[in-house]
C-alpha cells in the first residue's frame, strides 16, 4: 500500500486548505532550502549568521556599481556600464535551484509588471544573474528564462566567470555560501539608481509590492533627469504623490483625491476671502450713512 493513501475513502480537502498548506510550506519550509538569508561564520567553525548576512547587505547601499563584463543569453558580452542612465533592479540566482529561485523570479515578475504599469515600460530595468559559474552558463540563463516565461526586452539574463562573480556578489552586498542542497543564499533585490550607485535592498521571497516600486518611483519621480524640460520637475513631483498603492486591487493607481482636496481647499479660501471682502464694503457704506 502507498505510504499516503488510508483504508478508507476520504472527502477531497477544501480548496483554501491545500493553498493554505502550500503557502506554509513555500514561505516557511523551502527558502531553508537554497535561499536562507545567512551568512557563513568568519571563524571557519560553521554556523549561519543571519545579522551578519543582513549587515553585509546594507553595507553596500551608497556603493557605486563597478563595472563588471557579464554575458547575455546569447553568450555576447555585456558591460554593467551599459545600464547606467535608468534604475536598475539586480536579482541573483542560481538556475539548477528547482524550487525558491523560480518563486523568486516570478514574484519579482509580478512586482516588474506593476511597477512598469505605474512608472512605464521604459522607466527602469532589470537583471537575473546567475552566480553558480560552474552550471549558470548563457545557454542555462536562457532556459531559466524560457521556463519563468520572462520576455520583457527590458530584463536581462547574465552570467559571467567566477573571478568576476566573486567581485561582483561583494560589491552589491550579495551572500551566499555552498550547502548539501545546492546553495543558501540572502533573498534580495538590489536597486541601483541611474547613477549607478546602490540606493536600497529588498528582501524576501514573496516581498510586498510597495517595498520594491517605492523606492522605484522616488528614483523615477524624484530625481532630476538631464536634458530635462521645464516643468518636468513640477509634474514628477506631483506623479510623486498622486502615484499611489491600492491594496484593494494590488496595484498602483494615480490618485485624484489630492487634486479634489487642493480645489475644495482653494474654494473655500476664495469664498472666505469674498466674504471678507463683502462684510468690509458693507462696514464701510455703513459708516458713511451714519
Amino acid at each position: 500500500m502507498h505510504p499516503c493513501k488510508t483504508e478508507r475513502s476520504e472527502a477531497p480537502a477544501h480548496p483554501l486548505m491545500i493553498r493554505g498548506i502550500f503557502l506554509f510550506l513555500l514561505f516557511f519550509t523551502l527558502p531553508g532550502i537554497c535561499a536562507s538569508p545567512v551568512a557563513t561564520d568568519s571563524s571557519g567553525e560553521g554556523g549561519y549568521d543571519a545579522d551578519a548576512a543582513i549587515a553585509l547587505s546594507q553595507g553596500a547601499v551608497g556603493r557605486s556599481l563597478e563595472d563588471f563584463l557579464l554575458y547575455d543569453r546569447q553568450g555576447k558580452p555585456v558591460q554593467l556600464s551599459q545600464y547606467r542612465g535608468q534604475p536598475l533592479l539586480i536579482s541573483m540566482i542560481f538556475t539548477s535551484c528547482h524550487h525558491v529561485c523560480p518563486a523568486i523570479t516570478r514574484h519579482l515578475a509580478t512586482a516588474v509588471e506593476a511597477a512598469r504599469e505605474a512608472l512605464g515600460e521604459e522607466s527602469f530595468r532589470v537583471l537575473t544573474i546567475g552566480f553558480d559559474t560552474a552550471v549558470d552558463t548563457p545557454d542555462a540563463m536562457r532556459v531559466f528564462a524560457d521556463k519563468q516565461d520572462i520576455d520583457d526586452p527590458n530584463w536581462a539574463f547574465l552570467s559571467g566567470p567566477a573571478a568576476t562573480m566573486k567581485e561582483l556578489v561583494e560589491n552589491i552586498g550579495f551572500v551566499y555560501f555552498p550547502s548539501p542542497r545546492g546553495f543558501d543564499h540572502i533573498n534580495q533585490v538590489t536597486v541601483v539608481d541611474r547613477e549607478g550607485v546602490v540606493y536600497r535592498q529588498v528582501y524576501g521571497a514573496a516581498f510586498d509590492l510597495p517595498w520594491l516600486v517605492e523606492p522605484l518611483k522616488e528614483l523615477v519621480y524624484n530625481r532630476p533627469q538631464p536634458g530635462a524640460h521645464i516643468g518636468s520637475g513640477l509634474l514628477n513631483r506631483i506623479k510623486l504623490f498622486c502615484t499611489v498603492y491600492d491594496p484593494n486591487t494590488g496595484k498602483y493607481k494615480f490618485d485624484y483625491s489630492l487634486f479634489v482636496g487642493i480645489g475644495v481647499g482653494a474654494l473655500i479660501v476664495l469664498s472666505l476671502i469674498i466674504w471678507l471682502l463683502l462684510e468690509y464694503s458693507r462696514s464701510r457704506k455703513s459708516t458713511k450713512e451714519h
